[in-house]
């Protein structure tokens, strides 16, 4: 899975620059500035970081069932979790 970190701890900030976030080009460890935000590709992350970090109290868990996007919520970080092809290749298998 892609991970996109957007540094920010206001969620109505987050939700103003989701749409916008998810439709940059972002590079791998690339970084940049979204109407005051600091968003950074933070490259692929294992599936079973989702299922460690979901687990913990401090880590809030939101979907987006339409575009299949997790998005973990902790500190003053939000991560998007995009699925990448190998993992709906992977979903589709089972």
């Amino acid at each position: 899975m892609k991970c996109i970190s957007v540094y920010t701890d206001n969620f109505e900030l987050f939700s103003d620059v989701f749409e916008k976030v998810i439709e940059i080009d972002l590079q791998e460890n690339d970084e940049r500035e979204l109407e005051g935000v600091t968003v950074s590709d933070s490259g692929e992350v294992p599936k079973h970081y989702l299922e460690r970090m979901s687990v913990k109290p401090e880590v809030v868990v939101m979907k987006d069932r339409n575009k299949g996007i997790t998005i973990l919520q902790h500190g003053k970080v939000f991560e998007i979790l995009i699925p990448s092809d190998a993992d709906e290749i992977e979903a589709a298998s089972l």
